[in-house]
This record gives C-alpha cells, sequence and structure tokens, in this order.
C-alpha cells in the first residue's frame, strides 16, 4: 500500500470513528494531492506525495506563526492537531547533529568563511538533503556555523 492508498484508508478510518479533525484535515491534504496529480497528470508516488504533505505542514505552521500572534488559542490548538496528523505521513526528519555535521562538511569543502558565502552554501546543501529537512532547519544551523567561524 502507497502512501496515499494509506491516507485514503485512514480517512475511512476517521470517518468510521468521527475524528472530525483528522478526516478535515486529510480531507484538505487529499484535495491538494489529487490537483497535483491533475498538474502532472499521472498518479503520485510516494515522494511526491511526500512533497504535498510537506507543503501542507508548511502552510500550516506559518498559519499557525500568525494565529499565535493574534491570540487565537482555539486555532493554535487545532493547527498544532492537524500538523501532528500530517507528520505521521512524513519519514522522520534528520537529528540536530546529524544536520550539524553535514552542515560542517559542505561548509569545509566549500570554504564557506562568512555570511556572503550563505547563498551558495544553502545551495548546494538543499541539494544533498531536499526532502530529508526543512529548508528552515538548514538555514539556521548553517547561519550559526558561519557566525561561529
Amino acid at each position: 500500500m502507497n502512501l496515499y492508498e494509506q491516507m485514503q484508508a485512514d480517512l475511512k478510518e476517521a470517518m468510521k470513528g468521527k475524528d472530525m479533525q483528522t478526516l478535515d484535515i486529510l480531507r484538505v491534504v487529499l484535495a491538494s494531492l489529487k490537483n497535483k496529480a491533475i498538474e502532472l497528470k499521472k498518479e503520485l508516488e510516494d515522494a511526491e506525495v511526500i512533497e504535498v504533505v510537506r507543503s501542507d505542514v508548511k502552510k500550516l505552521q506559518d498559519a499557525l506563526e500568525d494565529f499565535s500572534k493574534a491570540a487565537r488559542e482555539d486555532l493554535v490548538e487545532k493547527t498544532k492537531g492537524e500538523i501532528e496528523v500530517l507528520k505521521k505521513y512524513l519519514p522522520p526528519e534528520m537529528s540536530d547533529e546529524e544536520l550539524q555535521s553535514k552542515v560542517k562538511a559542505k561548509v569545509e569543502a566549500l570554504g564557506a568563511t562568512d555570511m556572503k558565502d550563505l547563498g551558495q552554501a544553502m545551495g548546494e546543501l538543499m541539494k544533498d538533503l531536499k526532502g530529508v529537512v526543512d529548508g528552515s532547519r538548514v538555514k539556521k544551523m548553517l547561519e550559526d556555523i558561519l557566525k561561529a567561524e
């Protein structure tokens, strides 16, 4: 069973169990997946499904920040729950220690020494880490390392 089929099965389970939060977010994500499949004119593979889910998680995280700023605790809790539901479908992210070692290795390989090398280093790192780590984590780690040098 591929990831898309798993999400559809979970949607049915959420319907049977009357789990409205899971049901709502799975409907949204499955609609995004259908749109992507129509756009690509083919059935989605797991890597493409993960990309769409990751994009939807990013949108929810951005909304979460806005809800926090607006002091909308009801929406903050709902959004946190939706993010947790979607994270079940994503591969586990790389640990901070592992990420730091990869970033340091790439910085040394490129000879990056200060913040002006950030763009080049970021581009090279994301070629290797795309889909494994969130870009904002990579950027923060890279900035910390370049500032320390």
